[in-house]
């Protein structure tokens, strides 16, 4: 069955496929038709979870509930067509995680998106988890060759030396409802990129209405463009372990709960590894909006610490007490020494553009380069057909 497309024509309503044993505790991936899920009169409708050991597509015109963990591991791809949905039951267990040496192929479009969303009638932010993808490229939370770390979910293994690992593509993509929470320090996010290398494809990807972050990058070297984030309850984009890729155009909107608008760290202060570590995440920022509640209601936009490094070029900021908070002596040595920069930045209703906890001597006048320059990322002009708002 390998790369097996299940064509609806040869299954009746109470059809049961196992596709495979799995190799480790998860259970075995069943292909359920018509039995329980979400619509069970409807013939088009499969229950899914387990682990993969062959390739597995899910096709468009197909809703699938998602009601365990769906692992893909090293040499199998999943592929998931345009328009594909995929209901996950409630729970914190429930997620889909692409393993190193998986690969997903996640390619929607813009009529025809692919969309993760929760399976209750009444979906609310943290019903189920999300997607996670572990690769082999650079972290600074361990030292040497390929040595890897474990993701706070499931334990999978990420980090290495393979700067451009590929893990796939995931373009047009929405997840909705997720970031369950296993416990205090193991949280689920809408996209979790673990180790990612820049082969991978990320291109189109919303994060709507979760409960912990919208899209977080532990270290790796993925590039990913055009980013929604509408709704996160903690911050909308987070990076450490030295993650150093490209982001551009990302629009973030905050709603009634929710934290900073980015969060960024230049290692990860949850798992204790030393503040100086053989590199720092620096990454580049090109076309950033950051929406938030006005600044009445408190919060910074974005914040910036654990030696974090980074370069934004044309951003808009609405709506915050706080536009940029720099944290602790290091981050101020990053901008000190040239490492982090702000050219062309617009700030509307923001009280106070730069909060300077860093002990750095500089201030907002030489912190930012170009102010009232920025536009942001013209959001409008990119988000037509496959996002929430």
């Amino acid at each position: 069955m390998k790369a097996n497309k299940f064509l609806l024509g040869l299954f009746t309503a109470a059809t049961l496929l196992v596709v495979g044993c799995a190799a480790d505790d998860t259970a075995d991936v069943t292909i359920n038709q018509g039995n329980g899920g979400s619509n069970p009169t409807n013939p088009s409708d499969f229950i899914i979870g387990g682990t993969l050991t062959e390739d597995l597509t899910l096709i468009t015109g197909t809703e699938y509930d998602l009601t365990s963990a769906l692992i893909v591991p090293e040499g199998i791809t999943l592929t998931i067509e345009p328009g594909v949905v995929i209901r996950a039951t409630t729970g914190s267990d429930v997620y889909v995680a692409i393993q190193q040496g998986g690969v997903i192929m996640a390619e929607g479009t813009s009529s025809n998106p692919i969309v993760f969303t929760s399976n209750s009638a009444t979906p609310n932010p943290g019903d189920w988890g999300g997607l996670i993808v572990l690769g082999r490229a650079p972290i600074n939370s361990v030292v040497g060759g390929d040595a890897t770390s474990t993701s706070e979910i499931g334990g999978l293994p990420y980090g290495g030396s393979i700067a451009n690992d590929n893990s796939g593509i995931i373009r047009y993509v929405r997840i909705e409802y997720s970031g369950g929470a296993a416990d205090a320090a193991s949280e689920n996010n809408g996209f979790s990129f673990y180790g990612v290398g820049s082969g991978t494809t990320i291109d189109f990807i919303q994060a709507f209405e979760g409960a912990d972050d919208g899209v977080e990058f532990f270290g790796g070297t993925v590039n990913a463009s055009h980013i929604s984030v509408v709704g996160a309850q903690d911050d909308s984009v987070d990076w450490t372990e030295g993650f150093t890729g490209t982001l551009t155009d990302v629009y973030i909107e905050h709603r009634q709960s929710h934290d900073k608008g980015i969060e960024g760290d230049g290692f990860n202060t949850d798992i204790g590894n030393n503040s100086n570590p053989v590199f720092w995440s620096a990454p580049t920022i090109n076309n950033l909006t950051i929406n938030g509640l006005g600044s009445s209601n408190g919060n910074e936009a974005i914040r910036l610490r654990a030696g974090t490094r980074a370069t934004f070029n044309n951003v808009w900021i609405q709506g915050f007490e706080e536009g940029y908070d720099l944290d602790d002596e290091e981050t101020g040595t990053g901008f000190l020494a040239g490492e982090t920069s702000v050219t062309d930045i617009t700030f509307d209703d923001v009280t106070l553009t730069l909060k300077n906890d860093t002990n750095g001597a500089f201030d907002e006048n030489s912190f930012f380069t170009g102010v009232g320059n920025g536009t942001g990322a013209d959001y409008d002009s990119w988000n037509s057909g496959w996002t929430r708002n």
